[in-house]
């Protein structure tokens, strides 16, 4: 007797996307470090020029949080927690 495969249906809730989506380290605006120090940080762990470094810590301290890098998983992870040793608020999730 043989058992022909059978065909299962995936509900599309957009998962795969998700999966397949870069992942981003996300710092979060803090009432405690300063801006000068925010941007010297950003140029010291991800070697930005200081112009790029500048926006992304007034993107913090205006809109309340800035993706400041994209990658893996273990390499936002990895970002995260360096930023984690500055004393910024950082998390990683998904790029929507």
């Amino acid at each position: 007797m043989s058992v022909a495969p059978v065909e299962i249906e995936r509900p599309e809730t957009g998962q795969d996307t998700v999966a397949d989506s870069p992942w981003v380290t996300i710092v979060w605006n803090d009432p405690v470090n300063l801006m000068s120090y925010v941007t010297y940080v950003f140029q010291r762990v991800f070697g930005y020029p200081r112009r790029k470094a500048e926006r992304l810590m007034l993107d913090v301290h205006h809109k309340g949080r800035a993706v400041v890098s994209s990658g893996t998983r273990e390499s936002m992870e990895r970002d995260a927690q360096v930023l984690h040793g500055y004393g910024l608020w950082a998390t990683v999730g998904h790029d929507r």
